[in-house]
């Protein structure tokens, strides 16, 4: 089972991406998400939120 929050390791396996292209596109959206008034963790973002930012919606539904 997948865990709640998106890493590296996960961007790169999804989008097929080296390491540095994973960091800085969480870097980004961990920027949006300080934007919007949320708390983070650099480096790492909730599975939700990035479903929502790459698919448009949760791939669970």
């Amino acid at each position: 089972m997948a865990g709640y929050m998106m890493t590296a390791e996960d961007v790169m396996n999804e989008l097929g991406v080296k390491r540095s292209k994973a960091y800085a596109i969480l870097k980004e959206l961990n920027a949006d998400l300080l934007k919007e008034g949320y708390k983070v963790v650099r480096g790492k973002v909730p599975r939700p939120y990035w479903e929502t930012k790459f698919y448009g919606f949760p791939k669970d539904r």
